[in-house]
């Protein structure tokens, strides 16, 4: 449910102390109200109402923040609170967040803008705001205990700065920082250029998202606040495939995507069927000369990424992290590596006391994803989605990036499967291959081999794998 009523106009007194001190009750009065969202659906872009025109960013799984004007100044009101959050169809979490979402609302203001947001505690414990890449009075850098007091619970403060260089921008507390980034309290921030920038073009479509990490077993709701690296949940904005949405967009449309991280490991973001370049970092824009054709570039831990590229070809185009298990969700990890291991006879043996058991990663992972087989409540399956053509076999951070001739100029509305023209489709083939010519002198090796064994050993005992730690 939205409430947005009255915050996009009038003005009123403002009064208490800045960021040192909370505001008054008399302030409080004077507060812009709050604006809540709890759908995670992709709301469209929000056009500016007053103040410097730009072209609003799309914020995947998520929305913009609105905010009012008071004598020049951009006032927003940032709440503090625990929320659930819908990360995929059947399984909810219960996080902290902003104005009822997980990440918050993305904040956009425009090169020179003077800035106010009301930052509001509703949650059990302290907390702050840094606003992370910014150039702002170091008061204003919301480090909890160095540059400012923390905001108690249900106290509200005041950070107030000019948006002095473009780009792209996070907010997160610097309070209790483990307990809650992992909870999820993280946001977007856009600073749009005041005019035409040298090394900022125009874009047609522009879409923004959050890396993300969780620990929440299967069939529980709460994260654990303490792992620091073997998260089971990789997720966009709070989101895991296949409650991800897709990015659609106009054939030949200009795209650019900023991605930000705040996970605890990098993560290499690969796009299918089209060539990206970073054209914008934490920095601010990327030089021209800097720039090259990339189709996966790795966003490391605390960094932002800003990839643009030609949508000049038609379908359904993965976009999705490389590192492989970070596209999978829970349940998975701690599976030991059964290929090759014959079951038949033990099988066998279960079934007559167990009728429903089946074995798991015998051939693979591929075989777990297309099993119909009962799950705890309130989890997503670990390899899951279903496309045109059966079983995508993916989780966590994936989505699809659908490009179409007939998309409509500011239409995000999601287009359905990509008809393939006929012939254009990977096929079965009827018979038996072609035969090849095979090179048949092989060339020698670059050095000899010494001390090796007597004679070829077959290794016959596989160890199960134990999770993936470390990465």
């Amino acid at each position: 449910m939205t409430n947005r009523r009255n915050f996009l106009g009038g003005a009123g007194a403002i009064t208490g102390a800045l960021a040192a001190a909370s505001v008054s009750k008399v302030a409080m009065a004077a507060l812009p109200e709050p604006v809540t969202q709890t759908t995670p659906n992709t709301m469209p872009p929000l056009m500016p109402s007053g103040g410097r025109p730009y072209n609003p960013v799309v914020t995947l799984n998520g929305w913009t923040l609105p905010w009012r004007m008071n004598n020049g100044v951009k006032e927003f009101h940032l709440v503090a609170e625990p929320v659930v959050r819908e990360m995929a169809p059947g399984f909810k979490a219960n996080l902290w967040g902003y104005n009822g979402q997980s990440p918050g609302p993305t904040i956009e203001v425009v090169e020179g803008d003077r800035v106010r947001i009301f930052v509001t505690n509703k949650l059990p414990e302290h907390t702050s705001v840094h606003w992370h890449g910014q150039r702002l009075p170091n008061g204003m850098d919301g480090v909890t205990g160095l540059t400012q007091p923390p905001i108690r619970p249900g106290k509200t403060f005041v950070y107030e700065f000019v948006a002095r260089r473009p780009g792209t921008f996070m907010y997160h507390p610097h309070a209790d920082e483990m307990t809650q980034m992992a909870m999820g309290m993280m946001g977007f921030w856009v600073t749009h250029p005041k005019a035409e920038h040298p090394l900022i073009e125009k874009v047609d479509r522009d879409f923004v998202f959050l890396l993300n990490a969780y620990d929440v077993e299967p069939g529980s709701a709460t994260p654990k606040i303490m792992t620091m690296l073997d998260f089971n949940l990789w997720s966009w904005n709070s989101r895991i495939f296949p409650g991800i949405d897709s990015l659609n967009v106009r054939l030949n449309d200009k795209v650019r995507i900023r991605i930000g991280n705040l996970t605890m490991t990098n993560h290499p973001m690969h796009l299918h069927g089209h060539e990206f370049l970073v054209t914008g970092t934490d920095g601010g824009p990327t030089p021209r000369s800097a720039r090259q054709y990339e189709v996966t570039a790795d966003v490391a831990v605390g960094q932002m990424r800003q990839i643009e590229f030609l949508a000049d070809e038609e379908g359904d185009w993965a976009f999705h992290c490389h590192k492989s298990h970070h596209t999978m969700n829970a349940m998975g990890h701690d599976v030991p590596t059964l290929i090759g291991l014959d079951h038949k006879d033990v099988a066998r043996q279960i079934t007559n006391l167990v009728p429903d058991y089946m074995v798991m990663g015998e051939r693979g992972m591929a075989d777990m994803g297309e099993m119909d087989m009962p799950i705890p409540d309130n989890t997503a399956r670990m390899m899951t989605g279903e496309g045109p053509f059966g079983s995508v076999e993916m989780g966590g951070m994936f989505s699809v990036v659908k490009v179409r001739r007939n998309q409509k100029p500011g239409d995000y509305s999601n287009p359905g499967w990509f008809k393939h023209p006929k012939g254009t489709v990977a096929y079965e083939l009827d018979g038996p291959p072609p035969e090849t010519s095979r090179q048949r002198d092989a060339g020698a090796a670059a050095m000899p081999a010494r001390n090796m064994p007597a004679k070829n050993i077959e290794v016959q005992i596989r160890k199960p794998g134990s999770g993936h730690s470390g990465h």
